[in-house]
């Protein structure tokens, strides 16, 4: 209601303003400043959390780099399933890395969990994670060690819709529910979808065929792993797409017959991308492919090839690759 004319105030502007800033700190006070508990969904379960945990550990570099990614460092207590592997130790991980314990080079065991007083184990089913053994969440929790799992891994547990990357994008987004950075997570994540809508659209869908080991039988991706998520994103079509598995190992022939245009090379352990390479053009059995006729190689770190942050320069280096075909 507007004062009569003449009217003093009954304040003056400063006092009104100091009144103002300690009414919203008593607010902040009387107020929780998180928004928990929150429940969040993983593979086949919901989880809640009470809080954000503060002695988190995760398994297998690509899982490390999410929660490097997202800022985490300072809820962590560790990594796991990084030292004993040769692709570990070459890729780089952010800076915020060096100042984490490395609390197994393989993958953990109930105790290393328990020894680092962990509240938070982001794993995934073989992953560190296995069906039947003490390492479940069904069987951590009893230690207080909550679980979330890598959403790409669901499948080995389950029915799952085949892999896209809206598995990476699911898991960004999870964990900035679970730590309360969900600003940050939702820009990543808007970031990287307008990085890959401004690719160039693709005029075909290019025959692709993934090569992560293998000389008598290759091992490769099948649909719900993420090198078929890649490729799509990308504009090709993996030809192995329709086994029902996420990675497995097939025969030759089918992958001669499929006559691959690109062949996707995951680069990780003892046996160089190069040596993959010069098996496929020394086999006279393979050498008729189009992709071994034409040299079409593209060569992918395992941290590209699993789910995480750099499936986006991935997807980029894939599009390049099939520009022209």
């Amino acid at each position: 209601m507007p004062l009569a004319p003449g009217r003093a105030l009954p304040f003056t502007f400063d006092r009104e303003m100091t009144m103002l800033k300690l009414s919203a700190l008593f607010c902040l006070l009387c107020t929780p400043a998180l928004a928990y508990p929150v429940t969040v969904k993983s593979c086949n379960r919901e989880v809640t959390f009470d809080a954000a945990p503060s002695r988190a550990v995760s398994n297998d570099i690509n899982l490390t780099d999410m929660m490097l990614t997202l800022g985490l460092q300072d809820h962590m207590a560790g990594y796991t399933g990084l030292s004993g592997y040769d692709y570990a130790k070459d890729a780089q991980l952010p800076d915020a890395a060096k100042g984490l314990k490395d609390l197994a080079p393989d993958y953990p065991n109930k105790e290393v969990l328990a020894g680092a007083d962990a509240d938070f184990f982001f794993a995934g089913w073989n992953y560190g994670l296995k069906p039947g053994s003490e390492m479940t969440p069904e069987a951590l929790e009893p230690l207080g060690i909550k679980t979330y799992e890598l959403t790409e891994s669901c499948i080995h547990i389950g029915a799952k819709a085949r892999s896209s990357m809206q598995d990476m994008y699911a898991d960004i987004l999870n964990l900035g529910v679970i730590f309360d950075v969900s600003p940050k997570a939702e820009a990543l994540v808007a970031g990287w979808k307008a990085e890959l809508a401004a690719l160039p659209v693709p005029t075909s869908h290019p025959r692709v065929f993934v090569y992560d080991s293998g000389e008598e039988k290759p091992f490769t991706a099948g649909e719900y792993a993420m090198p078929t998520a890649l490729i799509e994103a990308a504009g090709g079509r993996n030809i192995m797409d329709d086994i029902g598995q996420s990675w497995a190992e097939v025969a030759w022939e089918p992958v001669v017959e499929r006559d691959p245009q690109v062949i996707v090379i995951v680069n990780y352990g003892k046996v160089t991308a190069a040596q993959k390479i010069a098996f496929l053009k020394g086999n006279p059995a393979l050498a008729g492919m189009d992709a071994v006729k034409h040299d079409r190689f593209i060569v992918l770190d395992y941290i590209e090839a699993t789910p995480g942050p750099r499936n986006i320069g991935a997807v980029k280096k894939l599009a390049q690759g099939f520009a022209g075909l």
